[in-house]
Order: C-alpha cells, then sequence, then structure tokens
C-alpha cells in the first residue's frame, strides 16, 4: 500500500482485535457473566503462539479453543493473552498473540469477528517467515452482531480490485445466521 493512503483495513482489524481484548479483559476483572462463552480460533502458526509440541503436532495450522467454565490464569496484554486450558486431562498453557486471532465467537449472543492477517503480516509471510495465513486471511473483516431480524449484519466489505477474490472466498468461508433457516 502506498505511504500517501491511510491504511483503513489495518486501523479496523486493530480495532476489532481491541473488541476481543477488551471482552477478555473484561473476564479478567468479572469473570465471564451469564450464559456468555467464547470459541477462539487462532493460527497456530502465526509468531509469538505458544503451545506445547504435542498441541502443535495435533493442531498444525489452526486450533480452536473454548473459554467457558474450566480454564485458569488468565492473563492479558497489549498484544496476547495467556490461558490453561485441559486436553485429556492434561493441562496445557496457551499463549496467544491477538494478531494470531482468526475469529472469536460468542454463541450464547450470536456475535462472531471473522479477523483476518494484516497486510504487514502477509507480506512477512511473502517474506518467507513463519506467518502461514488461515483460509479467513484473505476474507474481509466481519463483525455479526447479534440481532432479531431488524437489525442489519455489519461487513467491512472488500474494494473493487478485491471484489472478485473475496467473493470466491465468501462462498466457501461465510458466517451465516441461523434465523436464515428457522422456520417463521
Amino acid at each position: 500500500m502506498p505511504e500517501d493512503t491511510i491504511p483503513y483495513d489495518d486501523l479496523v482489524l486493530e480495532a476489532l482485535r481491541g473488541v476481543v481484548r477488551s471482552v477478555l479483559l473484561r473476564v479478567l476483572k468479572r469473570g465471564i457473566p451469564g450464559d456468555h462463552h467464547f470459541y477462539i480460533t487462532f493460527d497456530t502458526r502465526s509468531p509469538g503462539v505458544g503451545l506445547s509440541k504435542r498441541l502443535k503436532d495435533q493442531y498444525p495450522s489452526e486450533m480452536t479453543i473454548v473459554l467457558q467454565h474450566q480454564f485458569w490464569d488468565l492473563a492479558v496484554t497489549e498484544d496476547r493473552f495467556e490461558v490453561r486450558l485441559s486436553f485429556n486431562n492434561i493441562p496445557e498453557r496457551l499463549v496467544i498473540p491477538f494478531s494470531a486471532v482468526r475469529i472469536f465467537q460468542d454463541p450464547s449472543v450470536h456475535f462472531a469477528l471473522g479477523l483476518r492477517a494484516s497486510e504487514g503480516e502477509l507480506a512477512k509471510a511473502d517474506e518467507g517467515l513463519s506467518l502461514v495465513p488461515s483460509p479467513l486471511a484473505e476474507q474481509e473483516v466481519q463483525a455479526i452482531p447479534h440481532h432479531d431480524n431488524s437489525q442489519p449484519e455489519i461487513a467491512i466489505e472488500a474494494t473493487e480490485d478485491e471484489d472478485d477474490a473475496a467473493e470466491k472466498h465468501r462462498k466457501t468461508a461465510e458466517v451465516v445466521s441461523l434465523d436464515k433457516f428457522r422456520k417463521k
């Protein structure tokens, strides 16, 4: 991207990652309220991800964790979070940079964020560094709020040049509301 333009896509992506950070900070201070619970999908190949060799072997590219009742030692910093979870009764400490998060969901309120890698992170991948983007990396950023059919879904659309590529990815990796399939 030329230096004389404002990188709106990266700014929005960082703001959406800030939503994930804010939610986890709130959980750290107050616990998880009510029926809220979180599915967090992240790229296990991203720089800064900390997993045991066993988990890296089991999840070589992407992993989804659930934060609900049984997690411990949650820590949140500006650029990452850490948490202890049990996998087959084996406790594991995970370190997950916010830049590695690809999907954040709270199914209790029908909320999901699909997050892609930023242009800078994709450039690192192009240079042969360790970051390899997930299938969602090419997809536009999406925020799907809880809605009652009267609220529209929020989506940041791809630019005209990216429309064809984005359309291809939307067809293969689209988040769809279950309300669409319910009988009325």
